[in-house]
């Protein structure tokens, strides 16, 4: 059997290693790019942050999210972690779950699948070479493959999303499979930084902090904890992440700059600070519970002057300063664009695939994995789990009845 494997990437290269262990395939990889997994290095900030230990349904979105469940199912994270385990990647589970190679380095989990591909003899790698058609033809598919027409009996597209352009994010994937008749959902940038109204973060360019985070939108309210970065445009950091899926439209970011502590306790350390220290310039009324220049932003946008002492503070601003500190009101302009962005929410409509094989219901012999597909899922190694699960559910190449077969 003869099968073409579309896009290096995680599901591109986990579909090619698992086609490839049939040693009666042909198996060809088709990479645009002059080198494999280039996005996967970036992912985790370099670190790659590979799967996650507390996996479940609730982490994942689209228009149907229980179609990844078949692929998460077969092949889980315990799965995944002992395949990269015979490849010789060693890893470290972090507090929380989230799962990173032992070398803290993306270039490990890159690295164990570039070797283990060199090393099938029934692999060939197409570096540097675009798809450029994909057509049906009797019995199979005729593909533009650089500059010749080859033939394929069965193909796999893991061409990914249109997010990360700069790192080899494309349209590609989408392109092929409509053309093939496959419909998309519409795209948007998923696990990006959001652009807010500027007026308050541009002096807090740099400043990171736990925060507890309300995006209010028209479709709701969404709440999320973790570490945020101001930025010159907005904000970022993993918490931004997970909001920014449901920030398309823009909304009222609420930030609580001091989630551990209560509203009541928080004006109380103010009193004791203003009875003890009268002669205090206000600047410092916050300083040593929130990074200074983040505190000065707080008084300032509370209009107080902050040259002033602390005891010239009447009793009634407190409570002012206290909620400012525990409901930061940012309005979101919206997320910054796909080439920010490290995911793509929606893609191909999955209920044109099977879950059960990922073949296509439109085009027997033709398959789907990762992210061209509509499923994305939070920050925290779903995504690269989704992309390990769907690239070994596809690369079985499996048809309905093989299914059946393989389960009676």
């Amino acid at each position: 059997m003869k099968v073409l494997v579309i896009g290096g990437g995680a599901s591109g290269l986990t579909a090619a290693l698992t086609a490839s262990e049939d040693p009666h395939s042909d198996v060809h990889l088709a990479e645009r790019q002059a080198r494999v997994a280039r996005k996967l290095l970036a992912t985790g900030n370099g670190r790659c942050n590979l799967t996650n230990r507390d996996m479940d349904l609730s982490h994942y979105h689209g228009t149907a999210p229980q179609f990844c469940l078949p692929a998460l199912e077969a092949f889980g994270v315990e799965q995944t972690l002992a395949w990269f385990r015979s490849m010789g990647l060693l890893t470290v589970t972090e507090p929380g779950g989230r799962v990173y190679p032992a070398s803290d380095s993306a270039n490990s989990v890159a690295d164990v699948l570039r070797l283990t591909l060199a090393g099938r003899q029934n692999v060939t790698l197409h570096a540097g070479c675009e798809i450029t058609e994909l057509r049906r033809t009797k019995g199979g598919f005729s593909v533009r493959l650089g500059d010749e027409s080859c033939l394929f009996d069965r193909v796999i597209v893991c061409a990914g999303g249109a997010a990360g352009g700069k790192l080899g994010g494309t349209d590609l994937g989408y392109r092929l499979l409509t053309a093939l008749g496959h419909s998309r959902t519409k795209l948007q940038p998923s696990l990006v930084q959001l652009r807010t109204e500027p007026t308050w973060v541009r002096s807090l360019k740099g400043v990171r902090c736990e925060v507890r985070a309300v995006l209010k939108t028209d479709g709701g309210r969404t709440e999320r904890a973790g570490e945020l970065q101001f930025t010159d445009y907005g904000v970022s950091g993993p918490v931004i992440f997970e909001l920014s899926r449901a920030a398309a439209q823009g909304g009222l970011l609420l930030l609580d700059l001091l989630p551990d502590v209560p509203a009541g306790e928080l004006t109380q350390l103010l009193q004791a600070r203003q009875a003890a220290l009268p002669q205090l310039a206000l600047e410092d009324l916050l300083t040593g519970m929130l990074h200074n220049r983040l505190g000065r932003t707080v008084l300032r946008r509370c209009g107080l002057s902050l040259e002033a002492p602390c005891g010239s503070l009447p009793a009634d601003r407190l409570p002012e300063i206290c909620r400012t500190v525990k409901t930061f009101a940012l309005p979101v302009l919206g997320p910054m664009g796909f080439d920010a962005a490290q995911v793509t929410a929606g893609g191909i409509r999955t209920d044109e695939f099977s879950a059960q094989t990922l073949e296509s219901r439109l085009c027997p012999g033709l398959y789907a994995a990762g992210e061209v597909l509509d499923i994305d899922g939070d920050c925290g190694g779903y995504n690269l789990q989704w992309a390990w699960s769907s690239g070994r559910l596809a690369g079985q190449l499996l048809t309905g009845r093989e299914r059946h077969a393989s389960h009676s």
